[in-house]
């Protein structure tokens, strides 16, 4: 019995061993995994991008600035002149949090009547929800430090029912009650899209070369353009056909609001569908057999939900590790699915992240179609 199982296990290892591209492929991805829950992955959120509206510009302004910006939470990276412009700029992507300040702020606080107004975009929820507790601490311990600056300076306490001189208020804008389906729906959509396009073009690709039929196809007039459009094409279908299911469900069974048109949600959903079909194509380049394609797709799946921004805020990563998830068609399509559905944002606000997605595409096409034309000779 022994000799018989260790045969077997000799031609495991000598099989294992010979195909060295899946054996580097499985050793390399623990230690992938390793370095990104180490250096990617934080459950306190910090350094949230912030644009300020400073309509006071005095000591006391900059005072309840200071004391945001010095507790590493907020990262001041605009600042806007109204409300208006500071909420155009969440609905941008340039920034994740608002902070708005009224004029003769510093009045205010000396009459104990001062007001400010932090607007956070709610279709992030785990940042809004940092956010959200990391404002309301940091200005109530503001607040705190004026009394006790007044209480040594005068030797009295406040007078009137009102104990702190600052009243923040903390708005969570377009997911008010903060609801996981309205944040999750957009992400769910926008990760199965890249999946199914990836594993489907890649898988069709492989099958045809590790049972011979490329050959017999490219024998035949057609050329290589027109083969890779024929293989790709039903995979297009699938996806948008999933993509509808998933997005009608949302919507009519568990009443997640779609904001904005549909019409160009689509185009822009057809846009990353060809991406996610190009890294697929690609992926179908560099592997040998489908098992490659199963453990590829399986890293790229990793590494774009922990890196796209789906969970974790990508503000809060270090540089290298966001030039990672740019390598991602799922970065670029999440701002833009949960802008539409969430924010109910047009084309203008999502023009940045749309010629983002539009480099991707023509880029990882091209990277493709060379890869494959390489192969096939």
């Amino acid at each position: 019995m022994f000799k018989r199982t260790w045969a077997v296990m000799q031609k495991e290892f000598i099989q294992t061993f010979r195909d060295r591209r899946t054996l580097r492929i499985m050793l390399a991805l623990p230690l992938v995994q390793l370095l990104l829950f180490a250096y990617a992955i934080s459950i306190n959120v910090s350094h949230v991008p912030t644009v300020v509206a400073d309509q006071s510009m005095d000591t006391a302004s900059r005072a309840f600035l200071d004391a945001l910006t010095t507790s590493n939470y907020f990262d001041v990276v605009a600042t806007a002149p109204s409300q208006a412009e500071v909420i155009r700029s969440i609905d941008e992507g340039r920034a994740q949090v608002g902070v708005v300040i009224p004029p003769d702020f510093a009045s205010q606080v000396a009459r104990e009547d001062a007001q400010a107004l932090i607007l956070v975009d709610g279709s992030d929820l785990f940042t809004s929800q940092s956010a959200y507790n990391a404002a309301t601490a940091i200005a109530q311990g503001h607040a705190t430090q004026i009394v006790l600056r007044k209480l040594e300076r005068t030797g009295r306490a406040p007078e009137g029912q009102r104990y702190l001189p600052l009243d923040t208020r903390v708005r969570i804008l377009y997911n008010p009650d903060l609801k996981d389906l309205w944040f999750l729906i957009p992400g769910m959509i926008a990760t199965i899209l890249q999946i199914q396009t990836v594993t489907l073009t890649a898988v069709a690709v492989v099958r045809e070369r590790e049972v011979g039929t490329i050959e017999q196809l490219l024998v035949t007039p057609i050329r290589p353009g027109e083969l890779l459009i024929g293989k790709i094409a039903p995979n297009m279908i699938i996806a948008l056909v999933n993509m509808l299911t998933i997005l009608a469900l949302g919507i009519f069974w568990f009443r997640v609001p779609f904001q904005g048109s549909f019409g160009l949600f689509f185009a822009l959903a057809l846009l990353y569908v060809c991406a996610g079909l190009g890294l697929g194509l690609l992926v179908s380049t560099i592997s040998q057999n489908q098992r490659q394609v199963q453990q590829l797709n399986g890293m790229i799946m990793l590494l774009g939900l922990l890196l796209s921004g789906f969970i974790f805020p990508r503000a809060a990563m270090p540089a290298a590790i966001r030039w990672v998830g740019n390598l991602f068609p799922l970065t670029y399509f999440i701002p833009i699915a949960r802008g539409i559905i969430t924010k109910g944002t047009s084309y203008e606000y999502l023009r940045s992240q749309v010629l983002a997605l539009v480099v991707y595409v023509v880029l990882i096409m091209a990277l493709a179609i060379r890869s494959f034309r390489q192969r096939l000779d």
